[in-house]
């Protein structure tokens, strides 16, 4: 038990709530890498609006933003990037 926590605890490190105003910068940096920018832009900052929360990188690491990462589409597509 002890050790799930540490796991739990590593992996959220450095994954602290954004203020409203960090969405967009954060957001920027996590579409960068898109040909879709726009969609991926709209996205992005509705699901940080929601979860005040962005993953690390331009890819990937959803798990340490559990409510990024657990929000679906009605057709169980992930909806945020």
């Amino acid at each position: 038990m002890v050790l799930t926590y540490l796991v739990i605890a590593q992996s959220l490190k450095g994954y602290k709530k954004l203020r409203p105003r960090d969405c967009k910068p954060k957001c920027t940096y996590r579409c960068s890498a898109t040909s879709h920018k726009k969609p991926c832009m709209f996205f992005c900052q509705k699901c940080c609006a929601k979860c005040l929360c962005v993953p690390k990188g331009v890819y990937g690491n959803k798990q340490a933003c559990a409510c990024y990462n657990n929000w679906k589409t009605k057709e169980g597509k992930p909806k945020c990037p």
